[in-house]
């Protein structure tokens, strides 16, 4: 299990390059200062075409939210130097105004820690359903070719649970998730993908699991059903 002891938090405020282990969560005391500013958020509802040709548009609620997180500037990944540590500045900002929207929309749904050069990130993520909380691990890996390439993120204790779900717990995106992401590119970042792709899953995915029985609550956790 992941402890901010193994992989200590960032401060917002001095965004040290030789340490970029980084803790989103939703305590204020974790919402200090700020990265660099990315600027500029212009969205259209054109998302291009699914798979079928037909021509996909974008629910406004999630225009909204998307519209709230800071789009970045740096086409980096991290084979990239020192331009990776500053795409990690852009992404550090995203990610904090993107949890203080959550916060005061009481809608806070995930924390996030990231490994120190920023490549490997680890957390939690839950919903509520019936007053009951659902919390389960997430983690992802920054891929190389990153911010072409968006993450693939996990849920390891969901593995087999669900057909919208690939071997190993990484959650099968939606059909506006790709070409959203790809008419954004270097736009969106990790902020985005929690947003455009976890978000929506877990609130379609999880009150199906539920329902179904093959996710259990227990003690205020949320386990998988054995």
């Amino acid at each position: 299990q992941h402890t901010s002891s193994t992989h200590s938090a960032l401060s917002f405020r001095t965004l040290d390059p030789a340490r970029v282990g980084l803790l989103v969560c939703c305590t204020s005391g974790c919402l200090r200062g700020k990265g660099a500013v990315a600027s500029g958020n212009s969205l259209g509802n054109s998302l291009g075409q699914d798979q079928s040709g037909r021509p996909l548009t974008m629910d406004a609620g999630l225009k909204k939210t998307l519209q709230e997180i800071p789009l970045h500037k740096t086409n980096a990944g991290p084979r990239d130097g020192d331009k990776w540590i500053s795409r990690l500045k852009e992404e550090f900002h995203a990610l904090i105004e993107y949890v203080k929207r959550n916060k005061t929309k009481d809608e806070d749904w995930f924390k996030l820690e990231s490994n120190p050069v920023g490549t490997r990130w680890f957390g939690t993520c839950w919903t509520f359903i019936d007053g009951l909380k659902y919390e389960f691990d997430v983690e992802f890996d920054i891929p190389v070719t990153y911010p072409t390439t968006s993450p693939e993120i996990t849920l390891p204790e969901l593995d087999g649970k669900t057909a919208k779900m690939y071997r190993g717990g990484k959650i099968c995106l939606t059909d506006h998730f790709k070409p959203l992401w790809a008419r954004n590119v270097p736009k969106f970042g990790i902020a985005h993908a929690m947003a455009l792709g976890l978000a929506p899953w877990l609130a379609v995915e999880i009150p199906d699991l539920v329902a179904k029985g093959k996710v259990v609550h227990k003690d205020g956790a949320a386990a998988p059903a054995q």
